[in-house]
């Protein structure tokens, strides 16, 4: 495979969370790799006490934020473009200042959320006058195909139609994504870049039965008990409710070994401050172990890094054989 992958996320970590194995991968052959992020994340909670002051901060928690997802990105060997920052034909774009060029003058801001019980999001309460959420589709499609257009990638990746667990900007961000394949496919006069096709879009997911394994082994695992800050952390149910990314494990079409990219992972987990707490890497993994590390979310509870990271074609866009690069294979 010669071409890029493109992946879409919703707030920065994002990328890493769900797609941090596939981009490491991506990069580490040597390949081109775009994370096109839509928020900054700016309605976030934040866990370290000693950064407690940036939560409720809209402006000041994005330029965190964006600095974290800079660390991350290195890490990963990614490049880096805000859905916000692409500039479209006739726009009137706002001047430079130092450390961002120029570009569009409305930002797209984190729309918020409220969960809804059994780990589950909705909407928040109300919504920023900027929120994702809020300004018009067609404007961010268009946006998202001209980096298509101008990128060129082979493979784009982005959340399931249930975005995940919910969250408002994810389901947003999936709808851009699959209108936007669609759109820098189509042949369009007075458009500035060539129609480009990809080759084969992929949705995140996890096998249902492999989660609940994870889950269990966190409960044994040697980096867990050797956690500096377990106290502060708890374990999940391995019977809990299962998010809308876990799926059976007969419709997982692709899988990502991330042994050999544990150490781009870690790093980039590490760089979102704000966001991850309690990464932990097991130092002499059990062969049969289904996990590799341990990391937790604002909500306190644990989760496994797991040994395969897993995908599976958006309808439509399976391609035929395609040559994956080395660590990506198609499940039988």
């Amino acid at each position: 495979m010669s071409g890029g992958l493109l992946a879409v996320h919703a707030h920065p970590d994002d990328e890493t969370l769900a797609t941090g194995a596939l981009i490491a991968t991506w990069a580490a052959a040597g390949l081109p790799v775009t994370v096109v992020t839509c928020t900054r994340g700016e309605r976030g909670e934040v866990i370290p006490p000693a950064l407690a002051h940036l939560e409720g901060d809209g402006p000041r928690l994005a330029a965190h934020r964006e600095a974290e997802l800079g660390e991350a990105l290195a890490a990963l060997g990614a490049d880096g473009v805000y859905l916000d920052r692409v500039v479209l034909p006739g726009e009137v774009l706002e001047p430079s200042v130092p450390g961002r060029a120029s570009g569009p003058a409305r930002r797209y801001t984190d729309s918020g959320m409220a969960w809804t019980g059994s780990g589950q999001a909705g909407p928040a309460a109300s919504l920023a006058r900027d929120a994702f959420v809020g300004r018009p589709l067609d404007e961010q499609v268009a946006r998202l195909a001209a980096v298509i257009r101008e990128r060129r990638p082979e493979v784009v990746v982005t959340y399931e139609p249930g975005g995940g667990y919910g969250h408002p900007d994810h389901l947003r961000a999936h709808e851009v994504t699959m209108r936007a394949v669609e759109r820098a496919a189509a042949e369009e006069d007075g458009s500035p870049t060539a129609a480009h096709a990809v080759a084969a879009v992929l949705w995140t997911a996890i096998g249902d039965a492999t989660l609940r394994e994870g889950w269990r082994a966190l409960a044994t695992a040697r980096v867990v008990t050797e956690l500096p800050d377990r106290s502060t952390v708890t374990l999940p149910d391995p019977a809990g409710p299962l998010p809308s990314v876990a799926v059976p494990e007969a419709l997982l079409a692709l899988q990502v070994d991330v042994a050999p990219v544990l150490d781009r992972l870690v790093g980039a987990l590490r760089a979102h401050r704000t966001q991850v707490q309690a990464v932990g890497v097991e130092r002499e993994p059990d062969p049969g172990s289904a996990i590799l590390g341990c990391y937790a979310l604002s909500n306190g509870v644990l989760a496994p890094v797991l040994r395969r990271e897993s995908f599976r074609f958006a309808p439509g866009w399976a391609a035929g054989p395609l040559c994956w690069p080395a660590g990506v294979a198609r499940v039988a």
